[in-house]
């Protein structure tokens, strides 16, 4: 009779250590996105300079023409 409880005490034990093994597994939300590096992308302002270099240039032309 002794060896009969100590077995269901046993298998009742294991029994609830993998239930609290499987509850602690669970994850929370997703970690935040990481901030964004410094300064800005190299042709982050490609067609300003692009459209600026245009005057410029039509402006010497314009200009060399006087």
């Amino acid at each position: 009779m002794r060896k009969n409880f100590k077995n269901l005490i046993a298998s009742i034990l294991f029994l609830l250590v993998s239930f609290v093994g499987i509850a602690q597994s669970m994850s929370g939300p997703p970690p935040p996105a990481p901030p964004p590096p410094p300064g800005l992308d190299i042709d982050a302002g490609i067609y300003v300079l692009l459209a600026i270099g245009l005057l410029y240039g039509v402006f010497k032309a314009l200009r060399a023409k006087v």
